[in-house]
């Protein structure tokens, strides 16, 4: 898992106030969830992270240069992703 997303989750969970199970109480997911992302495990589901990332209001955004390209051939630009 990305260093970056790993020490996102840690940082806007401390700067929250929460735990490590309170998160995970909010998110609706098990407390080792939220200890594999904050350690990086790779094997994630996606759904799950994006529980975590909501309850912690954590948007991000999907880029894919093939999308941007179709979008200018065909006169309108593809709006970004979010969970």
């Amino acid at each position: 898992m990305n260093d970056d997303l790993k020490d996102t989750v840690r940082r806007h969970r401390r700067l929250s106030g929460l735990s490590q199970a309170q998160l995970a109480k909010l998110a609706g997911v098990g407390k080792t969830v939220i200890f594999d992302i904050e350690h990086g495990k790779e094997s994630i589901q996606f759904d799950t992270l994006k529980k975590v990332l909501a309850a912690l209001n954590i948007k991000f955004n999907l880029h894919s240069p093939v999308l941007d390209r179709d979008g200018e051939k065909s006169g309108h630009r593809q709006s970004p992703s979010s969970p």
